[in-house]
């Protein structure tokens, strides 16, 4: 027996058997059911949906002749078993005339047609015409068939199918009950194939079987046919890499790949993919097509997990992918994707053109490409390393060792809380007496400028031994005075503490103190002061300018966000923020929680609102007290516009 391809021996028998199509089976069944028949059906679809299976099985269930309801034996589950299912099955019954409008599109043809109406059926119960792509009649056969069509016999129903309805006239339309037959979605297809491989005993991959469904684009009659050829080209196996090369698409792991190096800003990664794209011969302008409707998906994603399709069998992976990104990147890519379709006409090579895209994408990202590790910032009650020497080379002591020496404290080596330095970097630092009268100084050297706001200086811490008295006849700058001699010049005035608070906190929220482990606290005051230090940017600077410290244990730190700000709280702008903290050496597990703020503390960005107010007043109480600006008002009536004020930094006056 000569072997029968799966399109034709899979063809659904019954409505029940139908695939895809519910909307119509409901109310062709419902209508036989009840008996309410129309005498003309419009099928319309593209190929291969079903449109012929359904004419078919109508006919079937308007000719069964193994009973039904009452005497007219109509029903809509027919037997399958009787002569009239038999015959319609092998396509040799005699009431069921099967027109291809595509070969007969004459007027003549149409005439002799309908000279046969009159005539009773020969063996079923109704004649039925089946006139399949009836877009393909002229117009004269369209006028010769409306009379007809609108008032045929009792004993005559018309079936008929259009790949294109918007070439039937309307006077054809209005004629008859239109059913419109939906595109296969992908799951569905891969759904049936896999019953059908089943059944056929056909090993297979389900991701081959996902290439299969997306490839024949809605037409369960291609999938079956691309079905057909799959099992042929892998001797009788489908397997995903077979049906990869058989078709010639592109594996959209490779766009997979590429979008994982996105995510990961890896621009080595993505050029690499895209090098081992180019060994395979693909269509650069398609990798790209690929890629956007890929961040697409993720936008859904991102947005509406639960409207995310599974059209490619991926939809866990991207739900995954999805949380990798923030919403501003995905919409940023998908826009740089788009501009640059287009602008590949005009490149000089696609694959140039493609790889400048994805560079495009990470370049224009808002937290841009990431940096060098930054230097890290210590946290209160230690000291930045400095390990780089002074002008002097690290041979003479900076004042402020001295100031805590004159003061009968230890220096900032010697405090307890300091981290020891490795002694292959360690510093000598001379003894007073080693420094004569004639090194010193013509002119005392000006105070040093405070140490940065995020550094505590460690808390004097009292000695029972005396400093040593300097030598007679020697005078040194970092020498302490002598107790008690009346020529001793005054202590120089200690400078202000670097742990001054800029602003009242809540001691049992912001206040630093020794942590969990001896580890020193992050206070809110060392969030303020080290904030722009950070380098954030994007949705991620937002999220954190609107945050305060709450609490911070040694191992977590936690951070209070405004509520009204919630919706853009993600777990990636966390993990950027607890990144930054760790590059600037406070490593913490970050913990972003939603509550109202404390009252009296300021959040980064109110500290910088409040300072950019007094910056620019300032600025404008400057340009009003001089003297040219005066001199302006006096003679032609100047105005101030103060909305035009820009204060400038010192940076920049300097």
């Amino acid at each position: 027996m000569s072997y029968q391809v799966l399109a034709r021996k899979w063809r659904p028998r019954t409505f029940h058997e139908l695939v895809g199509q519910e909307h119509v089976q409901r109310a062709l069944v419902n209508a036989l059911d009840q008996g309410r028949l129309h005498h003309a059906y419009l099928f319309t679809g593209t190929r291969g949906v079903g449109k012929t299976t359904l004419a078919r099985i109508l006919a079937k269930c308007l000719n069964c002749t193994a009973g039904g309801r009452g005497d007219e034996g109509i029903t809509s589950t027919p037997c399958g078993e009787c002569d009239s299912c038999h015959a319609i099955d092998e396509g040799r019954f005699v009431d069921l005339i099967e027109v291809d409008a595509a070969s007969r599109t004459k007027v003549e043809d149409t005439r002799e047609l309908l000279d046969n109406v009159q005539y009773a059926p020969t063996q079923g119960r109704y004649k039925v015409y089946l006139i399949d792509e009836v877009h393909m009649l002229s117009t004269s056969s369209f006028n010769a068939l409306l009379k007809t069509l609108e008032e045929p016999p009792p004993h005559v129903k018309f079936l008929l199918a259009t790949t294109d309805p918007q070439k039937l006239p309307a006077t054809v339309l209005s004629r008859c009950l239109q059913f419109t037959l939906k595109h296969m979605p992908p799951e569905r297809i891969v759904e049936h194939l896999g019953r059908v491989l089943e059944a056929e005993a056909v090993p297979f991959e389900a991701s081959a079987l996902w290439l299969l469904g997306r490839a024949a684009e809605g037409s369960m009659r291609d999938a079956m046919s691309l079905t057909d050829q799959a099992i042929a080209f892998g001797q009788g196996r489908v397997e995903h890499a077979d049906v990869a090369a058989m078709l010639g698409t592109l594996d959209q792991r490779h766009v997979l790949t590429l979008v994982e190096a996105l995510a990961e800003v890896d621009a080595a990664r993505l050029l690499a993919e895209v090098a081992a794209l180019a060994e395979r011969g693909p269509d650069f302008a398609g990798v790209l097509d690929e890629l956007t409707g890929l961040l697409h998906r993720l936008a859904i994603a991102q947005m509406v997990p639960e409207a995310l399709d599974n059209g490619q069998g991926d939809r866990e992976a991207l739900l995954q992918l999805a949380s990798r990104f923030t919403a501003e990147d995905v919409q940023l890519y998908y826009q740089i994707g788009i501009q640059g379709r287009g602008d590949m006409e005009h490149a000089p090579d696609l694959r140039m053109a493609l790889e400048m895209t994805l560079l495009r994408m990470l370049a224009f990202r808002p937290q841009g490409v990431p940096r060098p590790a930054k230097t890290p910032l210590p946290l209160r009650g230690q000291t930045p390393d400095d390990g780089a020497e002074g002008p002097s080379g690290g041979a003479v002591a900076s004042q402020a060792d001295a100031a805590p020496a004159a003061s009968g404290g230890p220096t900032l080596a010697e405090a307890p809380s300091a981290p020891q330095r490795p002694a292959s970097e360690a510093q000598e630092v001379p003894a007073p007496e080693a420094v004569s009268a004639s090194e010193a100084p013509a002119e005392p050297e000006p105070a040093p400028a405070p140490p940065p706001p995020w550094v505590e200086a460690p808390e004097p811490v009292a000695t029972q031994e005396a400093a040593p008295s300097a030598t007679t006849g020697t005078a040194s700058t970092s020498a302490p005075p002598v107790p008690g001699a009346a020529d001793a010049p005054p202590p120089a005035p200690e400078p202000p503490a670097a742990d001054t608070e800029p602003a009242p906190r809540e001691a049992s929220q912001l206040a630093p103190a020794e942590g969990a482990g001896g580890r020193d606290r992050f206070g809110h005051a060392d969030w303020l002061a080290g904030f722009e230090s950070l380098g954030l940017g994007g949705l991620t600077r937002n999220l954190a300018a609107n945050c305060v410290v709450e609490a911070d244990d040694g191992e977590c730190l936690r951070l209070r966000l405004d509520p009204s700000l919630s919706a853009m709280q993600a777990e990636v702008h966390v993990q950027r923020m607890q990144q930054a903290l760790a590059e600037h050496g406070v490593p913490r597990r970050l913990v972003v929680e939603e509550g109202p703020l404390p009252e009296g503390v300021e959040t980064p960005r109110q500290q910088a609102e409040r300072l950019a107010a007094q910056r620019h007043a300032e600025a404008v109480e400057a340009l009003s007290r001089d003297p040219h600006i005066q001199k302006l008002q006096q003679a032609f009536g100047a105005r101030l516009i103060e909305s035009t004020v820009k204060p400038v930094d010192a940076a920049a006056r300097g």
